[in-house]
């Protein structure tokens, strides 16, 4: 009999990768969400569905007495407060591996790299627990975090996995996308600063097999930063996507000031960040994890960008703007 995994979410990004991971490694699945959104595994007889919303404990605690005999791993793809960490540890104590999605934005410290073991943590106060705004994001999934130590402290055999940005197929925040859709359709783009910005990223089918790995081979109570294993600069990830795209493209280069003369800041960009984000990962690697070769993440990813609709143009400036700054440009040469 194949061991049983239920994965809170499932349908549409990390999630649906995770689904495909867990079925393709012999796993028979039950995805639980609240049926708002298309079911890709709808006629897949491996996949079934319970219908209801997480942050109610009634609908994930009817869903346990649904299972039983209880799933062997429980992958949390929707544990954005401390208290869904506490609920789900709580209704899933005995099973196997409880693995939840946490984010390298848990950290609350900045350094090159950031280690699981030794990098802080952001703080978390009661407020920022309940607020659901981007600005608490950080704090709250760093306190998920501590719910999962504490939680093995008691017994239970929970983990996290710790992604930056993510990006790959049915990406539906789309800041990848921007890069793509600029890359593959015009010869000439600004890119923020001088390209040597970095901000470590992950390939989606790598966070799913890192939550697969973390399944069957983490520790209780430890967290496992995931990422690229290699951490391109912004300049560079311009010439992979051309690259992958099949096409070329002139980067342009604009400072600050330069950005500043149409109304722009460096920040406006997707995927651009002052100081540096990258994420130790050996730890996950020592589980036997790794990483996909980006030749093979970037052309599965604009693959699939390009049968999308999916353009990501508001994640970023507007093509207008942009040309009025390489006129601009263009007149200070």
């Amino acid at each position: 009999m194949s061991d049983h995994a239920f994965v809170i979410g499932g349908t549409r990004f990390i999630g649906r990768h995770t689904v495909e991971e867990l079925l393709a490694s012999g796993y028979e699945v039950t995805i639980f969400n609240r049926g708002n959104r298309e079911n890709p595994f709808a006629d897949d007889d491996r996949v079934s569905t319970l219908q209801g919303d997480r942050t109610e404990d009634a609908d994930l605690r009817r869903a346990a007495l649904d299972l039983e005999p209880g799933p062997d791993v429980v992958v949390d793809c929707v544990a954005y407060y401390p208290r869904d960490v506490h609920t789900a540890t709580d209704i899933f104590a005995e099973v196997d591996a409880y693995v939840s999605i946490s984010s390298g934005a848990a950290y609350g410290a900045n350094r090159i790299p950031k280690r699981e073991d030794e990098t802080p943590l952001c703080e978390c106060s009661a407020e920022q627990a309940v607020d659901d705004s981007m600005a608490s994001y950080g704090p709250r999934k760093a306190e998920c975090d501590r719910a999962i130590a504490a939680a093995a402290e008691r017994g239970v055999n929970a983990m996290a996995v710790r992604p930056p940005v993510v990006y790959g197929p049915h990406d539906y925040t789309e800041r990848f996308d921007y890069w793509i859709d600029r890359v593959d359709t015009h010869d000439r783009i600004v890119v923020p600063g001088d390209g040597t910005n970095l901000w470590h990223l992950v390939f989606v089918e790598d966070v799913a097999s890192a939550l697969r790995v973390v399944a069957e081979e983490g520790e209780p109570g430890e967290a496992y930063n995931v990422g690229d294993g290699h951490a391109p600069i912004l300049g560079e990830w311009v010439d992979l996507l051309a690259e992958a795209c099949d096409t070329h493209v002139e980067k342009v280069y604009a400072s600050e000031r330069e950005l500043g003369t149409v109304g722009l800041a460096p920040t406006d960009f997707p995927i651009y960040r002052a100081y540096p984000h990258l994420l130790e990962t050996a730890k996950l690697r020592a589980l036997g994890w790794e990483p996909t070769p980006h030749e093979e993440s970037l052309a599965a990813t604009v693959a699939d960008h390009r049968e999308s609709d999916r353009t990501g143009r508001e994640n970023g400036p507007d093509r207008e703007t942009e040309e009025r700054l390489l006129d601009v440009l263009d007149t200070v040469e």
